[in-house]
């Protein structure tokens, strides 16, 4: 399985709110759009190295806001991706909007799709089914897991502008493969898909081209393995008494 949240151009020196203060977009130079027909160019090339690496039944997961996703839906389509669904992501607590000229943004658009259109993709349905005790819709927010921003122990060795949410790939990681299988995420960030995959015995591999969030992922990924290896250790005593 791939996850990407790839750039979404927008560190055109607009402002938005953060913790109710006005402060810039910009988020460094791999977030500033060269235009649309460059920016669509760099979205078929990223997804064709994609496609290439993903086994026949793979899958991959994309999130992007409306600044981006519709030129990845139309390339996938192009490429011959088989599209399987768009979920709806819902933030329960998103950034007020500072113009009062347009509705509050509170969702991103997450696509899921296979290799191709022979794919069979793995699917746990009964997994999802489990969480709210009947079929789990594609807007992702409910009274049972309501996937919120990160965690303050999420950002313990320093944040990502755009981090997700470990909820948000937990539930990704367990719709959509199975203990074992191989994870990449080809703009990993601070590698919230990382700790996502060890927490549920899954194998990871990340590439950015930030050495901060490399280094950031580093921090996080062990700091995860040594409590993992202490939760395992601490059940082991308490099984053996």
């Amino acid at each position: 399985m791939i996850f990407a949240d790839p750039p979404y151009f927008l560190s055109n020196g607009g402002i938005t709110c953060h913790a109710g203060k006005m402060v810039s977009v910009n988020k460094g130079a791999w977030d500033k759009s060269r235009g649309v027909e460059e920016t669509h160019q760099f979205n078929i090339d990223w997804l064709k190295a994609c496609q290439r690496v993903l086994k026949p039944n793979g899958t991959i997961w994309i999130s992007g806001t409306p600044h981006i996703i519709h030129s990845i839906g139309y390339a996938m389509q192009r490429l011959k991706f088989k599209l399987l669904n768009d979920i709806v992501w819902f933030k329960v607590n998103p950034a007020p909007n500072l113009a009062c000229r347009y509705f509050t943004h509170s969702t991103e658009t997450i696509i899921w799709a296979a290799k191709s259109l022979d794919s069979k993709h793995t699917f746990n349905y009964s997994d999802m089914k489990a969480v709210t005790g009947k079929q789990m819709k594609n807007v992702w927010q409910d009274l049972f897991w309501s996937i919120t921003p990160p965690k303050n122990g999420e950002k313990k060795f320093g944040k990502h502008p755009t981090q997700k949410p470990v909820e948000l790939l937990t539930r990704i990681i367990q719709a959509s493969t199975n203990e074992g299988d191989l994870i990449l995420d080809p703009f990993c960030g601070s590698s919230t898909t990382g700790i996502a995959a060890l927490l549920n015995n899954r194998k990871y591999v990340g590439i950015d081209k930030e050495s901060e969030y490399l280094e950031l992922s580093v921090k996080r990924l062990k700091d995860a393995l040594s409590e993992k290896k202490s939760n395992i250790f601490s059940y082991g005593k308490i099984a053996m008494l």
